[in-house]
């Protein structure tokens, strides 16, 4: 069976394999390689490699694209009850008529999968804010992370605010409290950072500026903002250098285990972008258990 799409301009750019995964959501990137490479997947009548930059108007066509394999796990489907709903709805910073902006809850993924249960895009598509539409998630915030997050209302926004994001128009501001006394105040972070895909590892370069904003001996509170966004970006910077976050049970030292906050000390604080020349800023305040380690810790959040 063959099927053919023709790229929209809010994806020009984009490599053909990402756009492949927005299309085919559960294909895993080594199936995507393996069809480039035999022209089962083709662009514009060719054979092209997983980092091809797309372009408007390309037209990528899939001949028999075998997708049996990809039903294997099912995905969960939250039902959220009413005082759910009505608690997240309760987080929401900004509420216009094209999307929301909320600060997110730690423990909460963005979206369902084959691990996730409760989440956001499952919540709001049974608040009234979306009675008429559905939610569409536009980037990413991993689970146990707290702080700015957005949602848009139709399709149309979806795709707008993707391509801000990958344009990297979008900038963010994260906030950590991490062990051990950060050595230099500011900079940038250059890595070079592995993930794997199918046990295949994929290396990624990853850019942040930093800056040091109070320490001590035992610990630092450090402003950070990615220019990159690579899996687990920020987690993975501040562990190479030896400083881990706080509460993270992945990316650890050994002796970072004792007296280990049961939250991920990492926080969204702050978003900002331009649509058609109007300025949008948001700031997400901190969570309560964040506030209170700064105090634990005596570290000061003075005004960034």
């Amino acid at each position: 069976m063959k099927k053919t799409y023709n790229v929209e301009k809010t994806f020009s750019g984009m490599r053909v394999d990402r756009w492949i995964k927005n299309v085919i959501k559960k294909i895993p990137q080594s199936l995507i390689e393996k069809n480039l490479r035999k022209g089962i997947i083709k662009l514009n009548g060719k054979k092209v490699k997983s980092s091809y930059k797309i372009k408007e108007n390309d037209q990528i066509v899939f001949y028999n694209l075998e997708l049996k394999d990809l039903k294997a796990k099912k995905k969960y489907k939250f039902i959220p009850s009413k005082d759910v709903i009505k608690s997240n709805e309760k987080l929401i910073i900004d509420n216009n008529d094209n999307f929301i902006v909320l600060n997110k809850r730690s423990g909460v993924s963005v979206q369902g999968g084959t691990k996730s249960k409760k989440n956001l895009v499952d919540i709001f598509s049974k608040s009234k804010i979306f009675n008429n539409t559905k939610p569409f998630s536009v980037h990413r915030l991993d689970k146990d992370t707290s702080g700015v997050f957005m949602i848009a209302k139709n399709r149309e926004t979806a795709q707008l605010l993707t391509s801000l994001f990958r344009l990297r128009k979008v900038h963010k501001t994260y906030l950590a409290i991490c062990h051990g006394e950060v050595e230099k105040n500011s900079g940038i972070w250059e890595n070079e950072l592995t993930r794997f895909d199918n046990n295949k590892p994929i290396i990624e370069k990853a850019r942040t500026i930093y800056k040091v904003l109070d320490k001590n001996s035992i610990c630092s509170l450090v402003e950070m903002k990615p220019i990159t966004g690579r899996k687990h970006q920020l987690r993975k910077q501040l562990y190479a250098i030896g400083n881990p976050v706080y509460g993270d049970k992945k990316y650890k030292l050994k002796n970072s285990d004792k007296g280990l906050n049961k939250n991920l000390m990492l926080h969204s604080y702050k978003i900002k972008f331009m649509i058609n020349e109007v300025k949008y800023n948001y700031t997400a305040l901190l969570p309560d258990y964040f506030k209170k380690l700064l105090s634990i810790k005596r570290l000061k959040l003075s005004n960034t």
